[in-house]
C-alpha cells in the first residue's frame, strides 16, 4: 500500500487549505452517505501533524499521510490522488494491489 500524490494535486491542497511548507495533511476514513472504497465511508482530510503515520508521501513541501489506526481503509489498495483541471478538484483513485 502507498499514497501517490501528483504535484498538481498537492498544489491544489496548498491553495485550497492555505498550507505552508512543512504542514501535513491526514487522510482518514469518515462516516458518509456517499460512496468511497467502503460503503458508508468516504475519505476525509485534516490539516494536522502525524502521531503514528504508517503511509506518507512528501510532495511540494507538504506531508500527506495515513495513520496506522486508519490503515484498514486502504487494505489491499494504493491511494492515487490527482488533480482534475476541468473540474478544479481532486480525484481519488483506489488502485487494487495485485
Amino acid at each position: 500500500m502507498n499514497i501517490r500524490m501528483s504535484s498538481n494535486a498537492a498544489r491544489w491542497y496548498i491553495r485550497e487549505l492555505h498550507l505552508n511548507t512543512g504542514d501535513s495533511v491526514r487522510f482518514f476514513p469518515r462516516y458518509s452517505s456517499g460512496g468511497g472504497l467502503h460503503p458508508g465511508f468516504s475519505l476525509g482530510i485534516s490539516v494536522e501533524e502525524p502521531s503514528n503515520d504508517i503511509l506518507s508521501q512528501d510532495v511540494e513541501g507538504i506531508r500527506f499521510f495515513l495513520e496506522e489506526r486508519d490503515l484498514w481503509y486502504l487494505k489491499g489498495y494504493n491511494l492515487v490522488v490527482d488533480y482534475v483541471e476541468s473540474h478544479d478538484d481532486i480525484d481519488y483513485v483506489y488502485e487494487e494491489i495485485k
